[in-house]
């Protein structure tokens, strides 16, 4: 028996991609929010555990490690079967599908030293995807050309950044096929290929990627807590005022 999509809630599509791969300044006017360059040569990337992931309507905990964590709308690739060393034309066979996706960064952790992007990227909460994935195929006959995505980042409700995939400096197919040629891809890993914007978010903002024609992600933002340690320290519980 089939129940209307309004009568059920919609979590992340599953919890445990053995990998995912993010994709860095894959648009120039992000690398230029950064006051970094954007890679000429080769894609920017780097690797994100399954800890990180929540789904729709989940909250995003700031961690109390950053004073500015930013969120990025993304369009996330799903592998659908194993591919290792293909060709660009040959990288969409390997696409099971697209997905909504929110990548979160702790940019001052990330400012003070390149070196710790991976810190920066991992605590929990740091990606969301969902609600749904749109097959390969469905977005090929409804667009026609990939390139005609376009992903927007929104904060409360207020567009930050959009753009289109057309945009980025590295296509999806390419993305694909690099990645493949540095390890295997297997189904179910994610690559996530880069946000057009990122937007500081803060306690009580409610963070969207939203994509016409694929789907419409949110998450609401909320503090994640004191420092654990401190608290022990002073005698106080995690959250609590000691008395």
């Amino acid at each position: 028996m089939f129940r209307p999509v309004a009568d059920v809630v919609l979590t992340a599509p599953y919890r445990k991609p053995r990998l995912i791969w993010g994709i860095g300044l894959n648009y120039r006017e992000h690398a230029a929010d950064l006051s970094e360059t954007a890679p000429a040569e080769e894609p920017a990337s780097f690797i994100k555990g399954d800890h990180t992931v929540i789904g729709p309507g989940e909250p995003i905990p700031l961690p109390w490690q950053s004073r500015r964590v930013t969120a990025e709308a993304e369009l996330g690739l799903v592998i659908g079967r194993e591919c290792r060393n293909v060709a660009e034309s040959d990288a969409w066979d390997h696409v099971w599908g697209v997905v909504p996706v929110l990548d979160q960064t702790a940019e001052d952790i990330l400012a003070r030293n390149p070196r710790y992007l991976t810190r920066s990227k991992n605590f929990p909460g740091f990606f969301s995807f969902g609600p749904a994935i749109t097959p390969t195929a469905e977005v090929l006959d409804r667009f026609g050309d990939i390139g005609r995505v376009e992903v927007a980042t929104v904060c409360n409700g207020r567009l930050h950044r959009r753009n289109t995939v057309a945009a980025m400096m590295f296509s999806p197919a390419e993305l694909v096929s690099f990645h493949s040629q540095v390890m295997p891809l297997y189904a179910g890993d994610i690559i996530s290929t880069g946000t057009p914007g990122a937007v500081h978010i803060r306690p009580g903002d409610l963070a969207e990627c939203r994509i016409v024609g694929i789907g419409t992600l949110g998450n609401p933002v909320v503090d994640g807590g004191p420092d654990p340690l401190r608290t022990r320290a002073d005698g106080l519980a995690p959250g609590g005022d000691g008395e």
